[in-house]
């Protein structure tokens, strides 16, 4: 029994070899998606595994086959569903909003903003605050700290990128 399941690793891994390109193809070339069919490819060889001990040489091209066909099938048929779903909810969807809920919400995010910009380093923070809060230009801050416009477009482009991340791992 050892050596039958040993030759059914040997047998799928020499299928991944020898199909692996031809299998990705396939599904790229159905899917149109390169990170889709790279995982659809690792897919169908995991479920060739799972049927490792029904696998013999001569048809172990035509099962992988038939599992990335029926893979591919149940790709499309989810994206297409969720597509038509998202086209209902498109439709369906009132486009009105809430005034209050969306103050309470403008409200939360200045605060997770001012709790970052808190932790920011006192020269970023002071061009942040100038920027965002003050509407000044760029070489208005270089004027008022005397600095370089190039140093305080840095400090900017860190602190927005900074506070950005921040702000998505919160949301």
């Amino acid at each position: 029994m050892k050596d039958q399941a040993k030759t059914s690793y040997q047998l799928v891994a020499e299928s991944y070899e020898r199909y692996r390109q031809s299998v990705f193809f396939y599904i790229y070339k159905k899917v149109n998606n390169k990170e889709d069919a790279e995982d659809l490819t690792q897919d169908s060889f995991l479920r060739l595994l799972d049927y490792q001990l029904m696998l013999r040489p001569d048809t172990v091209k035509y099962f992988l086959f038939t599992i990335v066909r029926n893979l591919v099938n149940d790709y499309l048929r989810r994206y297409y569903k969720w597509q038509e779903i998202s086209s209902y909810m498109y439709e369906v969807t009132p486009i009105g909003s809430n005034d209050c809920e969306s103050r309470i919400i403008a409200d939360n995010l200045e605060q997770v903003e001012k709790e970052k910009l808190a932790t920011l380093p006192v020269q970023r923070r002071k061009i942040y605050c100038m920027s965002r809060f003050e509407d000044k230009s760029v070489g208005d801050i270089a004027e008022v700290l005397n600095l370089s416009p190039r140093t305080v477009e840095n400090h900017l482009l860190i602190g927005r990128r900074e506070i950005r991340e921040f702000i998505k791992k919160c949301i």
